[in-house]
Protein backbone atom coordinates (compact mmCIF):
# COMPACT_ATOMS: atom_id res chain seq x y z
CA UNK A 1 0.00 0.00 0.00
CA UNK A 2 1.24 3.47 -0.68
CA UNK A 3 2.29 5.98 2.34
CA UNK A 4 1.70 9.66 3.15
CA UNK A 5 3.35 12.36 5.05
CA UNK A 6 2.46 13.40 8.12
CA UNK A 7 2.09 16.91 6.11
CA UNK A 8 -0.85 15.81 3.69
CA UNK A 9 -3.37 15.79 6.16
CA UNK A 10 -2.69 18.50 8.80
CA UNK A 11 -5.67 20.69 9.80
CA UNK A 12 -6.11 23.48 11.15
CA UNK A 13 -9.56 25.42 12.98
CA UNK A 14 -10.44 28.39 14.09
CA UNK A 15 -13.61 29.38 16.21
CA UNK A 16 -15.11 32.19 18.11
CA UNK A 17 -16.66 31.44 21.80
CA UNK A 18 -20.02 32.76 21.29
CA UNK A 19 -22.64 33.14 24.28
CA UNK A 20 -24.08 29.82 23.26
CA UNK A 21 -21.06 27.91 23.71
CA UNK A 22 -20.57 29.10 27.14
CA UNK A 23 -21.34 27.21 30.51
CA UNK A 24 -22.88 29.64 33.84
CA UNK A 25 -19.62 29.99 34.43
CA UNK A 26 -18.99 32.00 31.12
CA UNK A 27 -16.06 29.11 30.37
CA UNK A 28 -16.46 26.64 27.15
CA UNK A 29 -18.77 23.81 27.64
CA UNK A 30 -16.16 20.73 27.40
CA UNK A 31 -18.67 19.49 25.18
CA UNK A 32 -18.52 21.68 22.34
CA UNK A 33 -14.88 21.64 22.93
CA UNK A 34 -14.76 18.00 22.54
CA UNK A 35 -17.15 18.23 19.22
CA UNK A 36 -14.65 20.43 17.12
CA UNK A 37 -11.69 18.24 18.53
CA UNK A 38 -13.86 15.15 16.88
CA UNK A 39 -15.07 17.18 14.14
CA UNK A 40 -10.90 18.14 13.25
CA UNK A 41 -9.64 14.83 14.11
CA UNK A 42 -12.32 12.74 11.39
CA UNK A 43 -11.17 15.52 8.71
CA UNK A 44 -7.73 14.71 8.94
CA UNK A 45 -8.38 10.58 9.48
CA UNK A 46 -10.63 11.39 6.22
CA UNK A 47 -7.77 13.04 4.42
CA UNK A 48 -5.11 10.54 5.12
CA UNK A 49 -7.54 7.62 4.64
CA UNK A 50 -9.37 9.13 1.99
CA UNK A 51 -12.05 7.09 3.09
CA UNK A 52 -15.34 7.83 5.45
CA UNK A 53 -14.11 6.93 8.91
CA UNK A 54 -15.22 5.84 12.67
CA UNK A 55 -14.45 7.24 15.82
CA UNK A 56 -13.21 4.35 18.08
CA UNK A 57 -11.37 5.83 21.13
CA UNK A 58 -10.94 9.59 22.70
CA UNK A 59 -7.79 9.43 24.48
CA UNK A 60 -6.14 11.52 27.26
CA UNK A 61 -8.38 14.41 26.85
CA UNK A 62 -6.90 16.91 29.78
CA UNK A 63 -8.21 20.17 29.72
CA UNK A 64 -5.05 23.09 31.16
CA UNK A 65 -6.93 25.95 31.30
CA UNK A 66 -10.44 27.29 31.35
CA UNK A 67 -11.03 29.05 27.32
CA UNK A 68 -13.37 31.84 28.19
CA UNK A 69 -16.69 33.43 26.04
CA UNK A 70 -15.36 35.76 22.92
CA UNK A 71 -11.75 33.62 23.23
CA UNK A 72 -10.83 32.51 19.90
CA UNK A 73 -9.57 28.76 20.01
CA UNK A 74 -7.54 27.37 17.42
CA UNK A 75 -7.25 23.79 16.63
CA UNK A 76 -4.67 21.81 15.07
CA UNK A 77 -4.52 18.15 14.10
CA UNK A 78 -2.33 15.44 12.49
CA UNK A 79 -1.41 12.07 12.21
CA UNK A 80 0.63 10.14 14.46
CA UNK A 81 0.11 7.03 13.70
CA UNK A 82 -1.18 4.53 11.43
CA UNK A 83 -2.29 0.77 12.05
CA UNK A 84 -3.44 -1.78 9.51
CA UNK A 85 -7.53 -0.04 9.65
CA UNK A 86 -6.68 2.55 12.44
CA UNK A 87 -4.97 5.98 12.93
CA UNK A 88 -4.24 8.08 15.68
CA UNK A 89 -4.63 11.87 15.18
CA UNK A 90 -3.39 14.42 17.79
CA UNK A 91 -5.42 17.37 18.23
CA UNK A 92 -3.78 20.32 20.16
CA UNK A 93 -6.22 23.16 21.21
CA UNK A 94 -4.99 27.13 21.96
CA UNK A 95 -7.26 29.91 23.16
CA UNK A 96 -6.35 33.24 22.41
CA UNK A 97 -8.29 36.50 24.50
CA UNK A 98 -8.53 38.74 21.36
CA UNK A 99 -8.45 42.06 23.77
CA UNK A 100 -5.12 41.35 25.07
CA UNK A 101 -3.46 38.82 23.11
CA UNK A 102 -2.88 36.29 25.21
CA UNK A 103 -2.64 32.46 24.20
CA UNK A 104 -3.05 29.55 26.68
CA UNK A 105 -2.46 26.30 25.47
CA UNK A 106 -5.72 24.33 26.50
CA UNK A 107 -5.84 20.68 25.67
CA UNK A 108 -4.61 18.20 23.61
CA UNK A 109 -6.38 15.22 22.69
CA UNK A 110 -5.77 11.73 21.08
CA UNK A 111 -8.53 10.05 18.95
CA UNK A 112 -8.38 6.94 17.29
CA UNK A 113 -10.34 6.75 13.87
CA UNK A 114 -10.93 3.67 11.68
CA UNK A 115 -11.36 3.65 7.87
CA UNK A 116 -14.14 2.11 6.21
CA UNK A 117 -15.20 0.89 2.98
CA UNK A 118 -18.63 1.61 1.54
CA UNK A 119 -20.31 -1.80 3.30
CA UNK A 120 -18.80 -0.26 6.63
CA UNK A 121 -15.70 -2.83 6.47
CA UNK A 122 -12.58 -1.60 8.35
CA UNK A 123 -10.57 -0.96 5.19
CA UNK A 124 -6.30 -0.51 5.25
CA UNK A 125 -5.02 3.19 5.21
CA UNK A 126 -1.75 4.37 3.88
CA UNK A 127 1.41 4.10 5.81
CA UNK A 128 2.35 7.04 7.27
CA UNK A 129 5.78 8.40 6.09
CA UNK A 130 7.69 9.78 8.46
CA UNK A 131 10.21 12.87 7.85
CA UNK A 132 11.01 14.22 11.03
CA UNK A 133 12.80 13.35 14.50
CA UNK A 134 9.10 14.67 15.94
CA UNK A 135 7.35 12.52 13.86
CA UNK A 136 9.17 9.51 14.59
CA UNK A 137 9.09 10.13 18.34
CA UNK A 138 5.09 10.83 17.70
CA UNK A 139 4.54 7.29 16.12
CA UNK A 140 6.49 5.84 18.38
CA UNK A 141 4.66 7.59 21.31
CA UNK A 142 1.17 7.02 20.01
CA UNK A 143 2.27 3.08 19.17
CA UNK A 144 2.37 2.58 22.81
CA UNK A 145 -0.98 4.19 23.65
CA UNK A 146 -2.49 2.08 21.33
CA UNK A 147 -0.70 -0.90 22.85
CA UNK A 148 -2.03 0.40 26.21
CA UNK A 149 -5.27 0.76 24.75
CA UNK A 150 -5.51 -3.13 23.62
CA UNK A 151 -4.16 -3.83 27.01
CA UNK A 152 -6.91 -2.37 28.60
CA UNK A 153 -9.28 -3.01 26.51
CA UNK A 154 -8.71 -6.98 27.02
CA UNK A 155 -8.59 -6.45 30.88
CA UNK A 156 -11.84 -4.29 31.57
CA UNK A 157 -14.69 -6.37 29.80
CA UNK A 158 -17.82 -3.66 30.02
CA UNK A 159 -20.47 -4.38 32.36
CA UNK A 160 -23.77 -2.96 33.02
CA UNK A 161 -26.95 -3.98 34.23
CA UNK A 162 -30.76 -2.36 32.95
CA UNK A 163 -31.81 0.55 35.32
CA UNK A 164 -35.40 -0.81 34.21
Amino acid sequence: MNSKRVQDSITQMIQTVFPNDVNNNGTLYGGRLLDWIDTLGGIVAKRHSRSDIVTASIDSLNFLSPIHQRDIVMLEAFVNYVGRTSMEIEVRVRSENPITGEIRKTCRAFLTYVAMDKNGTPKEVPRLQLETIDEETRFRNAKERRQERLRRKDLEPIEWTDAS
